[in-house]
């Protein structure tokens, strides 16, 4: 049987991708790793790793083991909070860029406030990324988008939002022949940029801009027009820095989704009951998914 310490060395080896830098993150030596290694691949009779230039590169079988490890590890760490009490356990939150800025921070800092000795963590990734890491229980609760239909995810409260394409004021008079600015790869609003565009059978110059920040900077600043969630660039509209764009097809509903897997922790539920009690977050509060 693989102890958890082992399945923690060999995956920490899979991210880093070299038996040195997993060495460093571990603080032991490189010989302590491949010891942990070369005992995971004698237990379970399969090679894991191969050499690959200076590092080290995971074979087929290595790449199935270690999505394993995640679950695992994730569900024993998941395991280990479910029976701790409610007010004094562990909360793990991932959120899109989007919503960390401009729809949870207020409703998590009276949940703090609430709740001091609960141990909270805050991730921003894009929506994909947040998605694998809640199916491996390295996360307990997911702001995003809808989560896929097949992955086994439950929405638990939502929260109204919509998608509006925003520009300088007095810059854009057809936003469709404007540059559109997107997000890198994973977005969830990258991908409706895309669809909206495809609807309105137009393929005008885009620009990607690997950040929610960057491209909301980047049309403050006049560098094209961009799609994005109403939550987000509410205080701009009514500064007059950015103006809505009238373009057919918008403004799109995207409800913000609080999602979690089938077995939530108590402090996952907890923090549920709080973003949904309006007399305790107000205007920001969520709605029974």
């Amino acid at each position: 049987m693989v102890s958890a310490a082992r399945m923690e060395t060999f995956l920490t080896v899979a991210r880093q991708g070299s038996i040195r830098r997993a060495a460093t993150q571990l603080h032991v030596t490189e010989a302590a790793v491949s010891a942990a290694v070369a005992h995971v691949e004698k237990q379970l009779g399969a090679k894991l790793v191969r050499k690959a230039g200076r590092g080290i590169a995971l074979t087929e079988a290595g790449r199935v083991y270690a999505e394993y490890c995640r679950s695992i590890l994730g569900l024993m760490k998941e395991a280990h909070a479910a029976v701790r009490q409610a007010e004094i356990g562990r909360l793990r939150i991932g959120v899109v860029a989007t919503a960390g800025e401009s729809v949870l921070l207020r409703p998590l800092a009276k949940f703090r406030n609430r709740y001091p000795d609960i141990e909270l963590s805050l991730s921003i990734h894009p929506r994909d990324v947040l998605f694998v890491e809640l199916q491996h229980h390295e996360t307990d609760l997911v702001i995003a988008g809808r989560p896929p239909r097949d992955a086994g995810l439950v929405t638990r409260a939502r929260r109204a939002s919509q998608l509006v394409v925003v520009g300088a004021p007095d810059r854009y008079r057809d936003p469709l022949r404007s540059t559109w600015l997107l997000r890198g790869r994973g977005s969830g609003t990258r991908d409706a940029t895309l669809a909206l565009l495809d609807q309105l059978q137009i393929t005008p110059p885009t620009l990607t801009l690997g950040s929610h920040g960057a491209v909301l900077a980047a049309a403050r600043e006049g560098l094209g027009v961009t799609l994005i969630h109403n939550d987000a660039v509410e205080h701009h509209v009514e500064s007059g820095a950015l103006c809505v764009l009238p373009v057919d097809g918008t403004p799109l509903d995207r409800p913000w989704h609080a999602i979690t897997t089938r077995t939530p922790t108590p402090t996952t539920l907890l923090f549920l009951a709080h973003i949904m009690d309006r007399a305790e977050v107000g205007e920001d509060a969520f709605h029974p998914g």
